[in-house]
Parts: C-alpha cells; sequence; structure tokens
C-alpha cells in the first residue's frame, strides 16, 4: 500500500473531464492533487483545490502561478487552436520551473500508418485533424529537457464512467443501431489500470514515451459486441461501418517503456471488470 506522498504539487488540467477525474480521484490521497474544471458546477466552486479554467478565454499562467505544481497533467479537451497556445505557455514554465508535464495523447498521432501497431520510438504520421494537433504538442513539449516530459498515448479508453460506455447504454434504452467498424484492429484500456498506471510512473519519476494499451490486439466490432452482452440480453443492433476493405490497425502497443506485470492488462481482463461492476451496480 502506498503512503501519502506530500513531494508533489500535482496540478491536473481537465479534471472535471472522464479521464482527469479518475486521476484526480487516484493521485487525491496521496499528493497535494488540484484541478481545472471548465462548466460552472457548486462541486468544483466548493472545492478550493479546483480552478474553472476555459481554454478558449483564460490564461493559463495565472493558474500555474497560483498553483507552482511540480507535476502538470494535461488532459485538457477544447479548441484545438487554444489548446496549442496553452501547452506553449506550460511549456514555457516548465523549462524555466523546476516542474515536469504529463501530456496524454492518443493512438490517433499514427492514423496514417494501417498496416501494423505502432511503438513508442515509430514515428507519428496522421491523417486526422485530431493526430495532427496531438501531433503539433507532443513535438513541442519533446523539444524540453526529456526528463521533464511523459507522453501517454491511449487507445479507447473504457470505464463505468466513460463516455464510449454511456453512448452504448444510450443506444439500447433508444433502440438504436450501435457503429461498429469491422476492419478496425486496436487495443483497449481502462480508466481503473490507466491511472494506476501514471501513479506508478510519477512515484517512481519516469520520463519519455509510454502506450499505455492493453497487451492484446481486438477488432472494434467483436470487442464491442462483447461489452453490450454484459450489459443486455435483449436483440441489439449494430451499424457496421467499413472505412477500408482491409484490416486497418490502430494500437499502441509498448515496447521500449514496459511497465512491470502488474500493471499490464488484458481485452479479457479488461471485460472481466466491467463485467463485475455491472453485477455490483445494475
Amino acid at each position: 500500500m502506498m503512503t501519502p506522498d506530500n513531494k508533489h504539487r500535482i496540478l491536473i488540467l481537465g479534471a472535471s473531464g472522464f479521464i482527469g477525474n479518475a486521476l484526480y480521484k487516484e493521485l487525491g490521497p496521496y499528493f497535494k492533487t488540484f484541478g481545472t474544471y471548465h462548466l460552472s458546477n457548486k462541486f468544483y466552486e466548493n472545492n478550493q483545490h479546483f480552478f474553472q479554467y476555459r481554454v478558449e478565454e483564460d490564461d493559463i499562467f495565472e493558474i500555474l502561478q497560483a498553483v507552482k505544481p511540480s507535476i502538470i497533467i494535461s488532459c485538457l479537451r477544447g479548441d484545438f487552436h487554444a489548446q496549442v497556445i496553452a501547452h506553449q505557455h506550460m511549456a514555457e514554465y516548465v523549462a524555466s520551473q523546476g516542474c515536469k508535464i504529463i501530456f496524454f495523447s492518443s493512438a490517433n498521432v499514427f492514423d496514417a500508418y494501417s498496416k501494423y501497431p505502432s511503438y513508442e520510438e515509430d514515428k507519428t504520421l496522421s491523417d486526422s485533424i485530431y493526430g495532427h494537433f496531438k501531433i503539433k504538442i507532443e513535438n513541442m513539449l519533446l523539444r524540453l529537457p526529456k526528463k521533464k516530459v511523459v507522453i501517454i498515448r491511449l487507445p479507447m479508453v473504457f470505464g463505468t464512467q466513460s463516455p464510449r460506455l454511456k453512448e452504448i447504454k444510450e443506444h439500447i434504452a433508444e433502440k438504436t443501431p450501435i457503429e461498429v467498424f469491422p476492419n478496425l484492429i486496436m487495443n483497449v484500456t481502462t480508466d481503473f489500470k490507466m491511472t494506476q498506471q501514471i501513479h506508478y510512473i510519477i512515484n517512481r519519476n519516469k520520463y519519455g514515451v509510454f502506450h499505455l494499451g492493453s497487451s492484446d490486439l481486438v477488432h472494434h466490432d467483436d470487442f464491442i459486441k462483447e461489452i453490450v452482452d454484459l450489459m443486455t440480453s435483449e436483440q441489439v443492433r449494430f451499424k457496421q461501418v467499413y472505412t477500408t476493405n482491409e484490416d486497418r490497425y490502430l494500437a499502441v502497443m509498448p515496447k521500449s517503456n514496459k511497465l512491470p506485470k502488474h500493471l499490464h492488462i488484458s481485452s479479457t481482463e479488461l471485460l472481466e471488470e466491467l463485467d463485475n461492476y455491472m453485477n455490483y451496480n445494475p
């Protein structure tokens, strides 16, 4: 069991979102942890460790000066151009202070490659606006001293509060078809495992690029159908979407920056985790 560690002051940008909130819950008991939220919310307004921050309007520098973080964790969402400017300001802060940044990127930085999974040291190349945006910030941060930067590339993240799971539930309730991509080969993770991995990276003072996906690969349509089977025994309609005639990979696999075995997860373990939760919270 880890004991509280007050050596770090952690600022989570986007702490009211799905991933940011999971991180806040994991790290809060162990570190002096602060977060930002976007929309007015009584819960956050009454919490002195939370700051309202709208990336399109507010200056991140004011929050950085108020918190004086030793670690910035960025899982921001919002206007891409505004995010680029905010990360430029963060990079300046990190460069001039005894501070480190953990940036949440995406498997989409490799979405132009479709023939094989991607590893940490592979060259990034994207066909999508989202992928281009993530690459731009990655490249900006990777110009900082290497011990000050952690890049986290995530595949699809599932969890009890994940937008993807909520969307599936809505389709089931409204009896509308659920989109699946039969030719897409991917890996996956859960918010629960991902937050444990980040906690380990912080504790061990790791740096560099990390691919935090499951150790195995799954077809998107098979995996979504397995999740649906956990959620309902009713007949559900699926809409099959073919973006290509051949199998297409969008998977981030670890090779040079592997974490210990107890921090690995497989797609089967992910399904078991969700199944356990649904059995306890029908």
